[in-house]
């Protein structure tokens, strides 16, 4: 490419068809441990502190839980379901691992955020409108996805978990109720492991055995990944899946259903006027770098 001063946007290399056609093949950087680990678990159960030692005993990439501003950076939309944050970073995550071979641990995912849907319902906080719509961008989208290759779960007795959050002092979680936490391990027990059982490979720890990460480790190494799509892929399936996962508009574009529900929808002509506001934001008006407004200098030599 020639060189010169441009005026369009950044020019950014990616992965495409072309690569594939010239014999770009995603299999070949696979090792034994390119794989998704998810560590899954009730509030405060320790999931973060046994993602990151997982991760860095066996060289893979840790990816903290998303949050529900993990896609305020693009969208600008701070109340769209936390499942549209998840699946982006879920996107990341399998972007990661077919692009470098590396493999990821999360904690939570895609599979497992339906937990908390349903015990805010079971709790009266939302509506059945608000279940099944949530339940209908999910069935379009997870189907798009491959599962994990493991799940961890850490199982924490609601006593232990409501005695963290107290010595945690966080306020917002302080006032979650006995009722919620326990909903939430029974929908792990009775729907989420069942399920996930049938789909990859699962290990439960109590919170004792949670915290020794070497055994954690050397259970994960023994596994011998005998079930699940992941043994049906091949360099054509993986190509498709790359992709998609690359294109971060298309990844939310499935979570677009045009239903209107007031506590999590919004309209057309609200949805342009927060866009506009978030541009006008210090660093938002141009892409990362080309800001002045935040201090980005030398802008017109990039």
């Amino acid at each position: 490419r020639r060189g010169g001063i441009h005026t369009s946007a950044q020019c950014k290399l990616r992965y495409g068809p072309l690569a594939y056609i010239l014999g770009e093949r995603t299999t070949k950087r696979f090792t034994e441990y390119s794989k998704v680990i998810t560590v899954d678990g009730n509030i405060c159960s320790g999931k973060g502190k046994l993602a990151k030692e997982i991760a860095e005993k066996l060289g893979l990439k840790h990816f903290p839980e998303a949050g529900v501003h993990y896609a305020d950076s693009t969208t600008g939309d701070g109340r769209s379901w936390l499942y549209a944050s998840r699946l982006l970073q879920y996107a990341d995550a399998l972007e990661h691992l077919l692009s470098t071979g590396q493999g990821v641990v999360l904690e939570r995912s895609i599979f497992s955020d339906f937990v908390f849907l349903e015990a805010m319902y079971s709790q009266g906080f939302i509506r059945k409108q608000c279940v099944d719509h949530y339940n209908e961008v999910k069935k379009v989208t997870i189907a798009e996805y491959l599962p994990p290759h493991v799940v961890v779960y850490i199982d924490v007795p609601v006593p232990e978990i409501q005695s963290r959050i107290q010595k945690k002092g966080n306020p917002h979680e302080m006032k979650i109720t006995s009722a919620y936490l326990q909903d939430i391990e029974n929908s792990y027990k009775k729907t989420f492991l069942p399920e996930m059982s049938e789909k990859c490979e699962v290990l439960q720890y109590n919170a004792r055995e949670a915290q020794d990460a070497e055994k954690v480790v050397e259970d994960i190494e023994y596994l011998e990944y005998n079930k699940g799509p992941w043994l049906k892929q091949n360099d054509r399936t993986l190509h498709h899946l790359r992709m998609l996962v690359q294109n971060k508009l298309e990844v939310l574009n499935y979570t677009t259903i045009p239903v209107y529900l007031p506590e999590v929808t919004i309209g057309a002509h609200q949805s342009d006027r927060i866009f506009q506001k978030f541009t006008e934001l210090p660093g938002r008006r141009y892409c990362p770098g080309y800001n002045a407004d935040v201090g980005d200098k030398w802008i017109w030599l990039k």
